[in-house]
């Protein structure tokens, strides 16, 4: 039998064999994934395909997302479609579709990592049919620099950002992403330039509706860090430490607000996001939170 889990020196991807959305795993793949995956690297499924329907596959085209929106999104707790133009039984079948992404990918997250089962939630769907090179954005927005994620709108408030990544581009072209540096170097670096948040700032933010909820400090500075080194010339030319092409029909998952990450390229991506709660983490010392709180001497949350 083949080992399941095969590291590449210096390599932030770490690749597994596992090609079942349900895999049956042994405790020791269960350990090694979860190191893995709070230490920052990016598990890789190079077997492991999203597959489409016939009459699926009629959405691979940029057709079928607004101008506006670019991706299209689902909700799948309440069943939304969002950013699309499809109509009628079209939009119905792409409901299906990224409802289904949702399910399976729920289903390989508790399979892969059990310990997370009573802090999991699951959040939105995205279908990304438009070619990410070339597309004019605003530097805060634009994924193609070097960034960990976090959202301006909808804090976290401690929780991971847990996604699962698949690429089911049809003509086989690869999502092309880069890597840099560990979190903890990244904080360093761009930290001291953060402004702590002014008085009031967080209430006003809920009560004029700018946020779902409210921004705590953790927010504040991983937005902070976002925009920093969105922002920073310097750091986006030299921050590169790793480039990786995800072939069509591989997935692949990672805490997106700890690898820091750009997309180059590709076009027709499917993604699921899971918020993880602080408190099931096995490892907390080394997530965003547990950094940013050494790093400032303080809770955050």
């Amino acid at each position: 039998m083949r080992p399941l889990r095969k590291p590449q020196a210096g390599s932030y991807v770490i690749t597994y064999s596992i090609s079942s959305w349900e895999p049956e795993l042994s405790p020791e793949t269960r350990e090694e994934l979860l190191e893995d995956l709070e230490g920052g690297r990016v598990i890789y499924f190079p077997e492991l395909a999203f597959s489409f329907s016939e009459e699926e596959k009629a959405f691979f085209s940029p057709y079928w997302s607004t101008e506006k929106a670019k991706n299209i999104s689902f909700d799948p707790v309440h069943g939304q479609l969002k950013g699309t133009e499809a109509a009628g039984s079209r939009r119905e079948l792409l409901a299906s579709l990224l409802g289904r992404f949702a399910s399976q990918t729920q289903r390989l997250i508790r399979r892969l990592f059990p310990s997370y089962e009573s802090g999991l939630e699951q959040g939105r769907t995205s279908f990304r049919p438009v070619e990410i090179q070339g597309r004019a954005m605003s530097v805060r927005k634009d994924d193609s620099r070097l960034h960990a994620d976090a959202f301006p709108s909808r804090p976290t408030q401690g929780k991971r950002i847990l996604r699962v990544f698949s690429n089911v581009n049809p003509e086989g072209k690869p999502r092309k992403w880069r890597m840099g540096e560990p979190f903890a170097e990244y904080a360093r670096r761009l930290l001291p330039r953060a402004r702590p948040p002014a008085w009031l700032e967080p209430w006003l933010l809920e009560k004029m509706g700018i946020t779902r909820g409210r921004r705590t400090l953790y927010d504040h500075y991983m937005l902070a860090l976002h925009d920093l080194g969105k922002e920073d010339e310097g750091y986006q030319k030299q921050g590169t430490r790793e480039a990786f092409d995800f072939p069509a029909g591989t997935t692949w998952i990672c805490f997106t607000d700890q690898v820091i990450h750009a997309a180059d390229a590709g076009q027709y991506l499917l993604e699921q996001t899971f918020l993880v709660s602080p408190q099931v983490l096995r490892y907390p010392d080394n997530s965003p939170l547990g950094i940013l709180q050494t790093l400032l001497g303080k809770p955050l949350v």
